[in-house]
């Protein structure tokens, strides 16, 4: 929990405060820009909510944080709303889960909520009141992990939810060699007809993503930049290989998609068109870093 003697001085006066102990992860600015704002490399609150719906949404940022770094003054009230409030939707059948872990420094996860079995998107913190709004959404038939860094508390998900967790090969490490079922190779897999996994090698060695009708789901792959106002991929968190990044990109030039659902950095919503031209762009701006 936060605590108040460690308050950030950039917070304004009120409620709602981030202390010291933030890693800067953004999860809580791309959450609720309305009220989180990153000041002197942390993030902060410049604008304390005033009315229901940003308090809310303060408090799912609140409970989102991978370091439980935001507090408020009083005891909130109303945090059982927020904490069934989650997962929250970001489109269609497709969710947001929330509760971020601190050993994925703050990755976002979700849920796809399908009639033939729901897919977790990366693993979140294993938290009582998300996995029982889960169980009410039909639970998990498989945890499917774009990489080695996000995998959270996968084990105890799968141990609850019964889930089969996927995960590329190249991405096991001694964590994740019980994962059931590891894929090999660098052809797409097709999991089921609205479920396709594409390997993209590059921030690590096994990355894939997931394409989902037209959600894409990218890991550390790909995401948007408000400040850029572009696609990106970061060249000074490529674990693997940046050339070997760059050519995977290419790769998701032959697939049509209009959402981009990224683990870290922001989510991004056009048409097939216009997301094609901003990917084109991103591999540009790649090949020239």
């Amino acid at each position: 929990m936060a605590h108040l003697n460690q308050r950030r001085p950039q917070n304004v006066s009120g409620d709602f405060y981030v202390d010291n102990t933030c890693i800067d992860c953004d999860t809580c600015r791309w959450m609720t820009p309305e009220v989180f704002r990153r000041i002197g490399g942390q993030s902060a609150v410049y604008h304390q909510p005033d009315n229901d719906i940003e308090r809310l949404r303060s408090l799912q940022a609140l409970l989102a944080c991978p370091t439980s770094s935001i507090g408020t003054v009083e005891k909130p009230h109303d945090i059982k709303q927020a904490q069934q409030s989650f997962p929250i939707r970001v489109a269609e059948n497709v969710y947001h889960c929330g509760y971020h872990a601190e050993n994925s420094y703050g990755a976002a996860s979700y849920l796809i909520v399908r009639p033939e079995g729901n897919v977790m998107v990366d693993s979140p913190r294993f938290t009582p009141p998300l996995v029982k709004q889960i169980e009410k959404l039909g639970g998990i038939r498989y945890l499917y992990l774009t990489h080695k860094d996000d995998v959270a508390d996968h084990q105890k998900y799968h141990e609850h939810l019964e889930c089969d967790r996927i995960l590329h090969h190249d991405d096991v490490t001694s964590n994740t060699r019980s994962v059931e079922i590891q894929l090999t190779g660098s052809e797409p897999f097709q999991l089921a007809s609205d479920l396709l996994i594409i390997p993209v090698p590059g921030h690590t060695r096994g990355h894939t993503v997931l394409l989902h009708k037209q959600f894409l789901f990218t890991g550390d792959h790909l995401a948007w930049s408000d400040n850029r106002h572009s696609l990106v991929a970061w060249r000074d968190v490529c674990w693997y290989s940046w050339s070997e990044q760059i050519q995977s990109m290419r790769k998701l030039t032959k697939y049509a998609f209009e959402w981009v659902l990224p683990g870290h950095g922001r989510k991004h919503h056009a048409d097939a068109d216009k997301m094609q031209y901003l990917l084109h762009q991103c591999i540009a701006e790649m090949e020239a870093a």
